[in-house]
C-alpha cells in the first residue's frame, strides 16, 4: 500500500467485541492473565499478548506498527515524547566509555543531550565539523557505537546524504540513527537510504494538531548485531531471565528498548496520547502536502525581501542542499525554514512580536503557523560557538509554515517586516551591523 493509505488502514483490524472502526482508547494499567502459565509466558517473551501498559499497551501498539509500516521497519516502539524516543535510541547501543559521533546540525535539546547529559553518564559524543560524510568518518573509532544524524535540520534546514553516512557507519561496523521528525515518512524514508534506526517526535508532524506528546522509535531490522561491537544484544541479560536479544530476531533492537529500557526507565507513552497521534496520522500526507506547498511560497517570498539576508530551505534552488533535497525528498523539503533579518537581534524581536496569525511557541508540526527565534529559546542553552555551529545566528527567526490560506500567512509575515524596519533601516548604515549577527 501507499503512504497514504496505510496511514489511514495500517496495524489495526476492527475491534472483535465492539467491531469499532475507529480506534480504541484502552485506558487500563494491566491485563488478566489466563492463567499462571499465561502470564510466564508472557515475561519470559514467550507469548505475544500484553502485561502491563508500562511495557505495551493496545492503542500504543497500533500507532507503533502504523509509523513502522510508513518507515520500511519492522517494529517500533512508543514511549512518551521524542526526547525520549532520541535517548532511548542512544542508550539501546552505547555503554560506559564508548562514544557516539553525530552531525553538528542539531535540535537544541538534541545537542544538550549529547553535550551534557551523555557525557554526564559516561558516554561522549563527537559533534562533526559538517554534515559531509568525510568530516563524520574522521572521527569514528573502535569505541563508536553509532552515527547520528536529523534527515532535515533544525533549523540548520540542512538535507542529510543519508545514504552516504550509512555507508560510512556500516564500514566502520556501527548504526545510523536518523531523526526524521521534520521531513517525516511521507517526504523521507531513511530506512530505504541505508539508516537502521528512525526515531521521531510523533508531538510534531505525525500528530500535527498540537495536543499530543509522544516518541516512536523504528527499528530497520537489517543491522547485525552480532558483529562483536554490541554486548548488549549477544551476551545474556542478567536482568532479563538471560534472554540474548539478537537471538530474538530481526526486531531485536527495538524488543530491547522495550524490555529493558522502558521497562525499568519507564517513559511510556499515554494511551490517549497514543490515540491522539494515530487520530493525526490519518491525515499526514494532506497536511504535509499543504505545508509544503505553502513553506515553498513562503521561502520565495522570504528570499525577495530586501530586508532579509539570508533563508535556510533547501527547497530553494540557492541552497546548498537544494540538489540533495530533490533527490531525497522529491515531495518537498518539510515546512521548517529559518531566515537572518538585517537588523539582526532586535529586528528579529520586533518582527517575532508583530505577528498576529503565527502563533509564539516552542513548537513545529502544528497545523498552524508559528514562530519563534531559536537564540533565545530552543537554543539559548548552548555557548554562542555552539549557536553558530547548529546553524543559529543571534538575529535568526524560525518559522513553522501552518496549512492557513498562504495570502493570509504571508500578510502577517508583511506585519512583522513592518516592524522590523527601523532596526533593518539603522542596520543598513551601521558600519558594525555585523557583530549584532
Amino acid at each position: 500500500m501507499r503512504n497514504e493509505t496505510i496511514a489511514i488502514h495500517s496495524g489495526y483490524d476492527v475491534d472483535p467485541t465492539t467491531k469499532a472502526v475507529a480506534v480504541p482508547i484502552y485506558q487500563t494499567v494491566a491485563y488478566e492473565f489466563d492463567s499462571a502459565e499465561h502470564g510466564a509466558a508472557l515475561f519470559n517473551l514467550e507469548a505475544e499478548g500484553f502485561r502491563y501498559s508500562r511495557i505495551s499497551n493496545p492503542t500504543c501498539e497500533v500507532l507503533e506498527r502504523r509509523v513502522a509500516a510508513l518507515e520500511g521497519g519492522v517494529e517500533a516502539l512508543c514511549v512518551s515524547s521524542g526526547q525520549a524516543a532520541l535517548n532511548y535510541a542512544v542508550l539501546n547501543v552505547t555503554e560506559l566509555g564508548c562514544n557516539l559521533v553525530a552531525v553538528p546540525q542539531l535540535y537544541g535539546t538534541t545537542h544538550t543531550l549529547f553535550a551534557h547529559v551523555l557525557p554526564s553518564q559516561g558516554v561522549s559524543v563527537r559533534f562533526a565539523e559538517s554534515d559531509q560524510p568525510d568530516a563524520i568518518e574522521k572521527l569514528i573509532d573502535d569505541k563508536t557505537k553509532a552515527v547520528f544524524c536529523e534527515s532535515v535540520g533544525n533549523p540548520a534546514g540542512n538535507i542529510c546524504d543519508i545514504a552516504a553516512l550509512a555507508g560510512v557507519a556500516h564500514r566502520h561496523g556501527v548504526p545510523l540513527i536518523v531523526d526524521n521528525t521534520v521531513a517525516t515518512p511521507y517526504l523521507i524514508q531513511p530506512l530505504s537510504h541505508g539508516a537502521d534506526i528512525v526515531v521521531h517526535s510523533a508531538t510534531k508532524y505525525l500528530g500535527g494538531h498540537g495536543a499530543a506528546i509522544a516518541g516512536v522509535i523504528v527499528d530497520g531490522g537489517t543491522f547485525d548485531w552480532t558483529n562483536g561491537k554490541f554486548p548488549g544484544f549477544t551476551t545474556p541479560d542478567p536482568s532479563y531471565h538471560g534472554v540474548v536479544f539478537a537471538e530474538l530476531g530481526p526486531p531485536a533492537f527495538a524488543l530491547k528498548a522495550r524490555v529493558q529500557l522502558l521497562r525499568d526507565l519507564g517513559s511510556a507513552a499515554a494511551p490517549f496520547n497514543a490515540f491522539l497521534v494515530a487520530q493525526g496520522l490519518e491525515t499526514l500526507s494532506l497536511r504535509v502536502e499543504r505545508h509544503v506547498e505553502n513553506a515553498q511560497r513562503v521561502a520565495q517570498y522570504l528570499s525577495g525581501h530586501p530586508d532579509v539576508v539570508s533563508v535556510n530551505y533547501a527547497g530553494l534552488p540557492t541552497s546548498p542542499w537544494y540538489e540533495l533535497g530533490r533527490k531525497l525528498a522529491p515531495k518537498g523539503t518539510g515546512a521548517v525554514l529559518a531566515f537572518e533579518l538585517a537588523g539582526g537581534i532586535d529586528a528579529g524581536k520586533a518582527f517575532v512580536n508583530a505577528l498576529t496569525l503565527h502563533s509564539h511557541v516552542a513548537n513545529i508540526g502544528d497545523v498552524r503557523s508559528l514562530v519563534i527565534h531559536p537564540a533565545s529559546t530552543t537554543h539559548a542553552q548552548l555557548t554562542p560557538d555552539e549557536q553558530l555551529a547548529t546553524g543559529v545566528t543571534p538575529g535568526l527567526v524560525r518559522l513553522a509554515v501552518g496549512i492557513e490560506g498562504i495570502d493570509d500567512i504571508l500578510a502577517d509575515l508583511e506585519q512583522g517586516f513592518a516592524a522590523a524596519k527601523p532596526f533593518s533601516t539603522s542596520a543598513a548604515t551601521d558600519p558594525n551591523t555585523a557583530a549584532a549577527f
